[in-house]
């Protein structure tokens, strides 16, 4: 019986392996063929890239599609069978594996478990701490007003309406006149996005997403079995490129099209007002529904919240053309799993009538908490805390890599949770398998775009600040010279060890 759930084929395997050594100038003549190969292979499954169970092309097929011996990719299957991460069986081909003890890699952008916080710095999760005491103000007040609702049966499938109020009246506040009927509460902001793709994006229907994109978005719509059409972003911290998306939305028509138009994730860049008006015309003379995630909105760092651009749907004159999504999760906390959905009546209709599948509502006592912050002011003086702290951390974050690593060029966005870096001609995936042996875990770029992309850069989120920042970067920069002397692979390197 085959032990594979999944297959991985031939020309896709040799894309995503040619763009490791596209990123990583130390590559040729570091190490026989063969081993090359086993590396890039082991590298893969590690970073969750091709999962672990799919199976591999057959010896002879994945040797013509990376134009060498059959030999080196029968020497290179040897040794990761050695390894514990390749398995095979007479008759069902080879399958990808982990040796027993390691655990399962993520596919996204996993948070750290608690209990390994003492020997990992973790850098994948841009996700603070939660702002106190606003936590348990907001926590002892949702239980204050628990009463009335556990005297219903406890499941509001559009969401508490006094909290669908409150986030129609910011919406409005903002320059967007919103209806309660207009809004959805959902479980997270991904939540949200599965119910509009469930929705809007069957399998097999095109969807336009940015190039880099959220990593954990692009895993589910990958898995939802839509075609991704990537449409690059622009130069530095301006936003998008209107030509590129002009040619994409004519060319692919694609049924939905993902943004983030406020820091976005990774890169920070901001879409001005006029960006945004044109993508909407745009999409709508190309029957194509905007998907905006607006969960960094309220990050804004170096200009006072109210002077940043209008949200998208401002310019969705129509009402129909724009889905927008957010969320507590990144301006307050994210274990207040709570989201939400602004869209046209019907749709949110629509939205309500397909969750009956799904998840049913969200949390009660947490929607609680929420409208309570909302209405009390407690989320604009937690927001301008949140901001306080991240910008410190940012600052931090940005001297230590000047100082630890020069070489590496990024952009200091304005808002937002993370920095685009590029690693200096290095292999972001390397460095991020290197830097876990030293005890810090920062995704690679890869992980926010299509069929390995981005592999000169990794991602590095504002959630450490000032010693522990120079620390995580002073174990990156480590991590870069183990991969710039080609010795990343191999044991773990002691922590006492690290320069």
């Amino acid at each position: 019986m085959a032990q594979w759930t999944s297959t991985v084929g031939a020309a896709h395997l040799a894309r995503l392996l040619g763009s490791q050594h596209g990123g990583d100038r130390t590559a040729p003549g570091r190490a026989p063929a063969y081993r090359a190969l086993a590396d890039g292979l082991r590298l893969l499954v590690l970073e969750g890239r091709v999962p672990v169970a799919a199976r591999l092309p057959a010896e002879r097929e994945l040797a013509g599609a990376l134009r060498v011996s059959r030999t080196t990719v029968a020497s290179a299957f040897e040794t990761l069978r050695a390894e514990g991460f390749l398995r095979s069986r007479r008759g069902s081909g080879s399958w990808t594996a982990v040796p027993p003890g390691r655990p399962l890699p993520g596919r996204g952008l996993d948070p750290l478990p608690p209990e390994a916080a003492g020997s990992m710095l973790d850098l994948g999760c841009a996700a603070p701490t939660a702002p106190e005491p606003w936590l348990t103000r907001a926590c002892r007040a949702a239980l204050d007003a628990l009463p009335p609702a556990a005297r219903t049966h406890g499941d509001f499938p559009a969401g508490l309406p006094a909290l669908r109020q409150a986030l129609a009246d910011r919406y409005t506040a903002l320059g967007v006149p919103t209806m309660p009927e207009q809004i959805m509460v959902t479980t997270g902001a991904m939540g949200a996005v599965g119910a509009i793709c469930r929705l809007f994006a069957p399998p097999g229907e095109r969807v336009a997403v940015e190039h880099p994109s959220y990593a954990n978005v692009l895993q589910l719509m990958r898995e939802a079995g839509t075609r991704l059409v990537a449409v690059p972003l622009g130069p530095g911290p301006a936003g998008w490129d209107l030509p590129a998306w002009r040619r994409v939305l004519k060319d692919s028509s694609p049924r939905l099209a993902y943004v983030m138009a406020d820091f976005h994730n990774p890169t920070g860049a901001l879409a001005d007002e006029e960006q945004r008006r044109e993508l909407v015309a745009a999409a709508r003379a190309a029957g194509t529904l905007l998907l905006v995630d607006e969960t960094m909105a309220d990050l804004a760092l170096d200009f006072p919240p109210g002077e940043r651009p209008r949200p998208v749907a401002a310019f969705d004159h129509g009402g129909a053309g724009v889905v927008t999504v957010g969320s507590a999760s990144k301006t307050f906390w994210a274990g207040l799993r709570i989201g939400w959905v602004r869209a046209a009546p019907e749709v949110i209709r629509s939205l309500v009538a397909a969750r009956a599948w799904a998840d049913l509502s969200s949390p009660v006592l947490e929607q609680l908490a929420l409208t309570w912050l909302m209405t009390s002011g407690g989320w604009d003086e937690a927001a301008d805390q949140r901001r306080a702290e991240i910008r410190e951390s940012r600052d931090a974050v940005v001297r230590a890599l000047r100082v630890h690593l020069p070489d590496w060029e990024f952009t200091v966005p304005s808002g937002g949770l993370t920095l685009w870096v590029r690693t200096g001609g290095l292999s972001g995936s390397r460095i991020a398998e290197a830097a876990v042996r030293l005890g810090v875990r920062v995704p690679s770029g890869p992980r926010f775009g299509l069929d390995g992309a981005f592999e000169g850069y990794i991602r590095v989120p504002f959630t450490v600040s000032g010693p522990v920042a120079d620390e995580a970067v002073g174990r990156l920069a480590a991590a870069a010279r183990l991969v710039a002397d080609g010795t990343a692979t191999g044991a773990e390197v002691p922590l006492a060890h690290i320069a």
